[in-house]
């Protein structure tokens, strides 16, 4: 386990060296040399596990600090940024994939917890590394909103542990031993501990009823950070959900969907209209990226595992590639769409970032166009199953509702950078150009035969 951590413990030394950005971003891009060794190579043990789920999530995070270290190469030219400052984001980035690796790869739920605690304060001084005021006061207000949502994990996490401790002892905290058991643990406790620690984990993926923090804090940030928030942590927080599911299926499924569809709706319910009111890029995609992970969260109780799983894959690429595209279309317009996508010397920049502004919409070809089908799907089997069948159906068309207004917000913001009068000369540096094909490659190759049908047997 120790050898897996070392490239996020050099990578935090090495912040202390005098080094150029380029060697810096070179040993971060390393993160992902210990996921493709993990990745083919599953272990169970009573503290880590690496199975087909957390082994594929920590590959796809993996990739994306790769993008994000090619996207740090190019910035300081963008935001006047110091070596001090960028040295000092990759210090905390070594902090944040430190704890990232020990809350994916947990086995445990307080392991689980303290690798997302570690995150989660790390973030708070990455934030910081754009010197201004609102940075410095969203980084307090994400430090307090983010304590309020972990204390929730935690006091959810305690009373898990006492739901099964008469019966597995000091295995009431592993994951496996809880679902293994989930027929004979006290179901009252554990589903008020699920409940409590859930709510902690939508509340730091941006649900409600704290639905602006999040954005407000990737509009304030720096891109990169934007990028690790939603491509990184909120995949990190999602598995966290996913395994707590597993075991709340098999104790009451049905208290499962409703809890989860009554809380994703209101939400996207919320985040629809705060969407078509944004004003800028950023604070539009990052609300977007709370509306998939609800529909992640609603596939996934319905039985959809593939689908969840192939839009979780999708937003982890689609999103960042946005967030840092950001840097390109915003270098003289800030805060405005009109004819971003003009003014580039190569036509491949303007089709890379429409192919991606576009996928995040589920426009075909991209992923999420298939993701949603059989996301859809599922639900509409779990409503046949269901004793609710008119609710369910009238839950997928109001989800449908909401989503077309999205759309229609997402389609505007194309059309007004595409057409809209705007010819100042915009650059464009060679490690940006590598940062948008490296998405770009990824999520063609998500639809792949093959890769998808890895996917489908991730959970069977």
């Amino acid at each position: 386990m120790s050898i897996i951590l070392l490239p996020s413990i050099f990578l935090f030394l090495l912040s202390y060296f005098k080094v150029n950005r380029i060697l810096m971003a070179i040993v971060s891009s390393t993160v992902i040399i210990p996921s493709i060794y993990l990745f083919f190579h599953p272990f169970t043990g009573e503290y880590f596990l690496v199975d087909k789920l957390n082994s594929f999530i920590l590959l796809i995070s993996s990739i994306v600090s790769v993008g994000v270290s090619l996207s740090m190469i190019a910035l300081p030219k963008r935001l006047n940024l110091t070596n001090y400052a960028v040295k000092r984001f990759y210090r905390f980035f070594g902090v944040f994939w430190f704890g990232l690796i020990i809350s994916i790869l947990a086995n445990n739920m307080g392991l689980f917890w303290i690798g997302l605690e570690f995150a989660t304060l790390s973030t708070v001084y990455m934030i910081k590394v754009k010197d201004s005021i609102t940075a410095h006061k969203e980084a307090w207000k994400y430090l307090i909103v983010g304590a309020i949502a972990i204390s929730l994990v935690l006091f959810g996490i305690i009373l898990m542990y006492a739901s099964a401790k008469d019966i597995l002892g000091e295995n009431a905290m592993n994951f496996y031993a809880l679902t293994n058991h989930a027929k004979q643990i006290n179901s009252f406790l554990f589903e008020i501990g699920f409940t409590i620690a859930v709510t902690g984990f939508f509340i730091k993926m941006g649900f409600f009823p704290m639905n602006l923090w999040l954005a407000d804090i990737e509009r304030a940030s720096i891109y990169p950070v934007a990028a690790l928030f939603s491509g990184i942590l909120e995949s990190a927080i999602i598995l966290g959900f996913f395994r707590l599911s597993q075991i709340e299926m098999l104790v009451n499924n049905s208290h499962l969907i409703t809890f989860s569809y009554i809380y994703a709706i209101f939400t996207l319910f919320m985040v629809s209209f705060l969407i078509y009111r944004a004003k800028d890029y950023v604070t539009t995609f990052a609300l977007s990226g709370i509306e998939h992970m609800v529909l992640i969260t609603i596939f996934w109780v319905s039985g959809g595992y593939f689908a969840a799983l192939l839009h979780l894959a999708a937003h982890a690429f689609l999103k960042p590639s946005l967030f840092l595209s950001s840097a390109l279309l915003e270098q003289n317009k800030k805060y405005n769409f009109k004819g971003t996508l003009q003014g580039y010397n190569s036509k491949i920049i303007p089709l890379m970032i429409s192919f991606l502004l576009l996928g995040i919409i589920s426009i075909p070809p991209s992923p999420m166009f298939f993701s949603e089908i059989f996301g859809f799907k599922a639900m509409l089997e779990a409503a046949k199953d269901s004793n609710f069948f008119f609710l369910m159906v009238f839950a997928i068309f109001f989800i449908l509702l909401l989503l077309s207004v999205i759309f229609y917000k997402f389609i505007n913001i194309y059309q007004e950078a595409l057409y809209k009068e705007d010819r100042v000369r915009k650059k464009v540096y060679k490690s940006e150009v590598l940062m948008l094909l490296l998405f770009t490659i990824s999520l063609a190759l998500l639809l792949v035969p093959q890769v998808l049908h890895y996917i489908g047997d991730i959970i069977k």
